[in-house]
């Protein structure tokens, strides 16, 4: 039986002023089970960490798409976060229809692709990597030259980088958008697809995450290589992370409440540095 509000103080985020508390969750819309105690996790750590905001990598609702599915695989799980006033931005996934889009809770305002600023020092851009066409290289070239911040992160549904077993890397978006990324120094990005948790070791110094078990898992199907630098496909898990001017905290809690993964990303003039602790074996 998994344990619901086992964590308490553990996290070891920093208390910092002028601070930003977001989540991600990546493949979550199953309205089963184990989608509820990750959510019940997500509660327990919004209790000791409040956070305002949470982001999804995609697949946000899987299977039918009626209304009764948005409140059985969205609402209802996150029924207290979404009670308590956090918002929830959502990201399109290859389960997706593109009419979640005009879904009012996850604040996509009609556009499969958008950016949002979470603090006046860090913007996310969120992709529809399932449908990546000239048009959206365009507007993330525009995106990107125009709005310049201290952090900029991404996050999407398909990794550019992935050791997973069953999908991979999506080399064809990775030509498409690496060099922009590179190029406009993008940070950090976070994706899902992949049904487990993995940190990526910086590539080009870009920080890749996926986060893709909030609700589903597929086992034993990270491939350690050293491209990882932590990983976890036994149980489902989510991220939590904090924000200041110049750093980026982490961490990675599993379905039980324990801390998988943790670290920060520091911000050294126009180069990112890191420094993390994986607590699992690998």
């Amino acid at each position: 039986m998994v344990k619901i509000g086992a964590l308490a103080q553990n996290l070891g985020f920093s208390d910092a002023p002028d601070s930003v508390r977001f989540a991600v969750i990546g493949d979550s819309g199953t309205g089963g089970r184990r989608q509820q105690e990750v959510a019940d996790q997500m509660v327990a750590v919004w209790k000791r960490y409040s956070f305002d905001v949470v982001l999804m990598l995609g697949d946000n609702i899987y299977g039918e798409e009626a209304p009764r599915d948005f409140y059985k695989k969205f609402e209802r799980p996150y029924a207290s976060l979404l009670t308590s006033g956090v918002k929830f931005y959502a990201s399109l996934g290859n389960h997706d229809e593109p009419g979640q889009r005009l879904y009012p809770l996850f604040n996509m305002q009609g556009h499969r692709y958008y950016a949002l600023s979470l603090t006046r020092y860090l913007r996310a851009i969120s992709l529809d990597s399932t449908a990546m066409d000239p048009e959206q290289i365009r507007w993330l070239e525009d995106e990107l030259s125009h709005h310049q911040a201290q952090w900029t992160i991404v996050f999407m549904h398909h990794p550019l980088y992935s050791t997973g077993k069953r999908h991979g890397p999506s080399l064809k978006l990775r030509e498409s958008l690496e060099p922009l990324f590179v190029k406009y120094g993008v940070d950090v990005v976070f994706s899902g697809h992949e049904h487990f948790y993995e940190r990526l070791n910086p590539q080009r110094g870009i920080q890749y995450f996926i986060s893709g078990a909030a609700a589903k898992l597929r086992r034993s199907n990270i491939r350690h290589s050293d491209e990882t630098g932590c990983g976890l496909d036994q149980d489902n898990s989510f991220m939590l992370l904090q924000a200041t001017v110049n750093s980026l905290e982490f961490a990675t809690v599993s379905r039980d409440g324990k801390v998988i993964d943790r670290g920060t990303v520091q911000k050294k003039g126009q180069e990112n540095s890191i420094s993390a602790t994986c607590l699992v074996p690998h």
